[in-house]
């Protein structure tokens, strides 16, 4: 226990040491050049796809958000005119860039059984590439928008 514990003391001792090294390349970077304003502000994945994932699945609670992460956590929906079922989705943005494969959608279904009780049930195989595609289309009108202003 004393070796770990010494091992990383000595790991963020090295650490701090070498984050005063700033003219050495790599290490401390340049005081001249001031940090940008992407680093020190925004999200950390695709603005588009984030903002068009929330316009999309608005209709469903949303449960948690983490824009740093991407990853978009939405609550139990239950559609008026089918009571007997609920959906549940998880959004994925895996990229900062605005592509079909930065996103993935995780659909969770279940169905009441003869007491009442939510069990699990199989989700429609089309049903999360339908999402996925409603985001995609959504997140392009909006970066053709963004355009249109510039």
């Amino acid at each position: 226990m004393a070796l770990v514990r010494g091992a990383a003391v000595a790991l963020i001792a090295s650490g701090l040491l070498l984050g005063g090294c700033s003219s050495l390349p790599f290490v401390g970077g340049s005081k001249d050049k001031a940090p940008t304003m992407e680093a020190q502000l925004g999200i950390g994945v695709n603005a588009y796809l984030w903002r068009a994932t929330l316009d999309t699945l608005s209709f469903m609670p949303l449960a948690s958000a983490d824009p740093w992460g991407g990853v978009v956590n939405y609550d139990w929906y239950v559609n008026p005119q089918t009571p007997n079922e609920r959906f549940k989705a998880t959004v994925f943005i895996l990229d900062r860039r605005l592509r079909a494969d930065a996103l993935n959608v995780a659909v969770t279904k279940e169905v009441k059984d003869a007491a009442g009780g939510w069990v699990s049930a199989p989700v429609a195989a089309q049903t999360e590439t339908d999402l996925e595609n409603a985001i995609l289309t959504k997140a392009r009108q909006l970066n053709l928008a963004n355009a249109a202003r510039r």
